[in-house]
């Protein structure tokens, strides 16, 4: 089934670039992600940064000044070591729901990993100060923050991005001989567990590696042959999904963005 794809690169370097890859955290079978949560879990939530605010804008996924910008909107949050995986976690998107606080809705809302959070117990979200008053009834925001710490219901859920069904942004540090890229949004299971390069000029698919937090890269050692497919290849459903030839010379290091069609 085709999917429309965007791809962007930008001029400025990025601090880091982020992939998407997690592992559910359910014993049971996989099941089809839908965008609303049907398999919850207790969890513990704190949070952080502003109260009105997206956390850190630095963040070990590398989204940067993104997170505060559509179509994250403020609505993220740090994960306890088996939500982030070592940065395999970034982009996945999970439901929270608050019930044990006066100030609680009861109703779920959607966050993204975008952070780590190294010193908590698993599974906990440190969510950004907006995205844990979201879970307040309306005008009780400020309340459920001064409780400071939650137990939470979560589930994992599929990204919806509107606009973005993928978003490709190549570092501006790529050159002919190396290659590195963030997968920006993805929708459906919003993870990654590989990403692989192709020439134009070969049938092999060559893999890339995920250096931190959710960059991936290829050192090729020698003058890569645009225009590249990549292929992703998700952790969730181990579905591939295919960008054909859309990675074009002299695309490094200007700005370009371009709907493009994948294959799974």
């Amino acid at each position: 089934m085709a999917a429309a794809l965007v791809f962007s690169s930008f001029t400025t370097p990025l601090v880091s670039i982020l992939v998407f890859v997690s592992f559910f955290e359910f014993s049971a079978a996989r099941y089809a992600l839908t965008a609303t949560g049907s398999h919850w879990s207790p969890a513990e939530a704190t949070w952080y940064g502003s109260p009105d605010g997206a956390g850190s804008t630095g963040g070990a996924c590398g989204y940067g000044e993104a997170v505060a910008a559509a179509p994250f909107s403020s609505m993220i949050t740090s994960g306890s070591p088996s939500l982030f995986m070592s940065g395999k976690g970034c982009g996945t998107c999970y439901q929270v729901k608050c019930t044990g606080n006066e100030a609680c809705s009861k109703k779920p809302v959607r966050v993204v990993v975008t952070d780590s959070c190294p010193g908590c117990e698993s599974p906990h979200f440190d969510l950004s100060g907006a995205a844990f008053g979201a879970m307040a009834l309306p005008g009780r925001d400020q309340d459920l923050r001064a409780a400071g710490r939650l137990q939470i219901q979560y589930a994992r859920v599929a990204c919806e991005y509107p606009g973005k069904t993928l978003t490709f942004r190549v570092d501006s540090g790529s050159n002919p001989s190396y290659f590195s890229v963030v997968v920006e949004f993805e929708d459906g299971d919003g993870d990654l567990s590989g990403l692989d390069l192709r020439e134009a000029t070969g049938e092999a698919w060559r893999s890339m590696i995920q250096s931190w937090g959710a960059d991936w890269k290829l050192d090729a050692g020698s003058e890569l042959k645009p225009p590249f497919s990549l292929r992703l290849t998700s952790a969730y459903s181990d579905q591939t999904l295919v960008a054909k030839n859309h990675i074009l010379q002299g695309q490094f290091n200007k700005d370009h963005e371009q709907s493009y069609e994948a294959q799974h």
